[in-house]
């Protein structure tokens, strides 16, 4: 059973474990889908249609067909702008939820606050946490409620953005041979569009079969994205490498239909209970009055601050943890509320709740040894926490065994399978469950570098950080916006609603300066120095501590260094941006940007 160790004793345990995962090439480490790699990138859900290059003008272009795109389209409709043009690499809408179809996926923050314009839309989510299959049908709804599929181009990707001072438009040229003009374009390539695999020795090499969760090949594995048994692996020996989110999905899945299934791990996921539910359509009836969304979007906020909320309309596992830190403060007397005091609350509260989930996996997985090497020793959030109620389980079923590397990962993939703790494994497949690049480039991950006014590319402007007004908009690059939670409220417990927002600014200041008159918009350089300024006057984000085992919330175990400090969010917080930004479009001066 998981001891009781002190707090001192606690912390040297995180400080071992973090030490054995630091590598040197952080986020070097990884390897894109191209080049050699080329053929793990092929959409296996949708054939590749021909089509002629287009040379047209529309008003507005957005780059990404995932939440952003199809929420600042919808807005952009709702605002009277009609001509806007979706440009996506898949070959429908859904982004993250068009590639990922491996089983078992599902969100991992309610749906209530998760699945974005549900209000706008009239849909009720089937469950608390809807799955897959739900999540992309919703993302086609969207599509086809607000016209965007019309002007839309799918299996596109943007290789080239030049502003054009002469005509103030911007030139838009992609892999399909198009290039079209529009008068505004945004950026929606969020951190979860560009997967990775892992940098293993020998990854070429192998004789099986082998794929990305991403581009789970169904045809292989047999049955399908909505749930169907995966008859095909009854007489396979599969190796799944990672356990991080999507691999607690799809490994219950995967113990119950191969022969065998081999887990690779290098750091375990913590996993919470989810107590996943249908939603009631008689309470979700009586809740779903005007401006529910939006409410249950602050009130998500609220309890993840360090306020008094009246409820908790979420009660997930991010709330709880917000619960669990002032109940510990409010047993203080206020003479000794000091931000020491406050760390050391947030500090017992983790301890404590960290204890109880490695205490869950004493109480679920039978065999001992499997069980310790399946309790995670950092803080809760020094990792993307995980929630599910079948990921344990399934090291219970037979033929399902961890294959704990101690940190280091898989030593080499060879022509028949993997070697790893000086032991050799034959496997038919190999699954890479690697995530995507988050701490790459904005620019390298997005494929493209925008040209702004003289001919200035954003990685250049960017060179020594990130320069924005609210996250949005940048000096030199008129009409041009970004949809990304950095310099604005940076809520990664939940990356929809910061989607949401940047949305409703979008529109706002497109349908201003539209009904102005005006040819451009553009953010001043002394507003967005003065934001950048007070973006930089932030303590940094505890999830981003190098105290933390390495992952992509602290930069594989590097930190922040004065770059990547630029990438944090406002001061004072997800709640504090949300209500600077709600007064800055209600002011309707938009403060900071100029008007031409």
């Amino acid at each position: 059973m998981t001891s009781q160790l002190s707090r001192e004793e606690t912390r040297e345990k995180y400080r071992l474990e973090r030490d054995k995962r630091l590598r040197q090439d952080g986020n070097e480490q990884y390897r894109r889908l191209s080049g050699e790699f080329e053929d793990f990138a092929v959409d296996p859900h949708t054939p590749l249609k021909p089509r002629a290059p287009l040379n047209d003008h529309v008003t507005f272009a957005f780059i990404g067909g995932g939440f952003a795109g199809l929420v600042v389209g919808a807005r952009l409709k709702q605002a009277g702008i009609e001509s806007v043009r979706i440009i996506e690499k898949g070959g429908d809408f859904g982004g993250t939820w068009y590639w990922n179809r491996y089983p078992g996926a599902q969100c991992d923050t309610a749906s209530m606050i998760y699945m974005p314009l549900l209000e706008e839309t009239g849909h009720m989510p089937s469950e608390k946490y809807a799955h897959g299959p739900e999540i992309l049908s919703h993302c086609k709804r969207i599509g086809k409620q607000f016209d965007l599929y019309d002007q839309a181009l799918f299996h596109t990707e943007v290789e080239a953005l030049t502003w054009n001072e002469d005509d103030q438009l911007w030139t838009i040229r992609t892999s399909r041979g198009d290039a079209f003009t529009a008068k505004y374009v945004g950026m929606g390539t969020g951190p979860l569009h560009v997967a990775k695999l892992p940098g293993i020795a020998g990854i070429s090499s192998f004789k099986g079969k082998a794929f990305h969760t991403s581009r789970w090949d169904y045809a292989y594995t047999g049955g399908d994205g909505n749930g169907a048994e995966m008859d095909k692996l009854s007489d396979k020996r599969v190796a799944i490498i990672g356990t991080g989110a999507t691999a607690v999905q799809c490994v219950p899945h995967l113990a119950r239909a191969a022969k065998e299934l081999l887990v690779f791990q290098r750091t375990p996921s913590s996993i919470d209970t989810r107590n996943n539910a249908p939603i009631d359509p008689d309470w979700f009836q009586q809740i779903a009055t005007p401006g529910w969304q939006q409410r249950w979007y602050d009130n998500f906020v609220d309890n993840q601050s360090q306020g008094l909320p009246e409820e908790d309309l979420v009660m997930d596992g991010w709330t709880e943890l917000s619960r669990r830190i002032r109940e510990k403060v409010l047993a203080l007397p206020p003479t000794k509320w000091t931000p020491e005091t406050m760390m050391d609350a947030f500090e017992d509260a983790d301890f404590e709740k960290m204890d109880e989930i490695r205490g869950r996996v004493d109480k679920i997985v039978k065999d001992t040894e499997t069980a310790e090497k399946l309790k995670a020793w950092y803080r809760q959030l020094c990792k993307r926490p995980c929630f599910h109620d079948a990921y344990l389980q399934a090291y219970n079923t037979p033929g399902t065994r961890l294959i704990d590397t101690d940190g280091k990962g898989a030593d080499r993939i060879t022509e028949t399978g993997l070697e790893a703790n000086g032991q050799h494994y034959e496997v038919d497949c190999i699954i890479y469950a690697s995530g995507f690049e988050v701490g790459s480039e904005y620019t390298e991950r997005a494929g493209f570098d925008a040209i702004g006014r003289d001919g200035r590319a954003l990685s250049d402007y960017w060179s020594e950080g990130m320069r924005t007004l609210h996250g949005v908009h940048v000096h030199g690059f008129p009409n041009m916006f970004i949809v990304q939670p950095s310099q604005a409220a940076n809520l990664i417990s939940n990356v929809p609603h910061n989607i949401v927002d940047h949305a409703n600014t979008i529109a706002c200041v497109v349908a201003h300066a539209e009904n102005g008159g005006s040819k451009t918009v553009e953010v001043t350089e002394a507003a967005e120095r003065n934001w950048v300024d007070k973006v930089l006057t932030g303590a940094g984000m505890m999830i981003g501590s190098t105290e933390c085992t390495p992952g992509y919330y602290n930069n594989e175990g590097k930190g922040l260094n004065e770059k990547n400090r630029h990438s944090l969010g406002h001061p004072g917080g997800a709640r504090a941006y949300f209500q600077h930004i709600a007064a800055w479009r209600e002011a309707g001066d938009f403060k900071g940007l100029e008007f031409r």
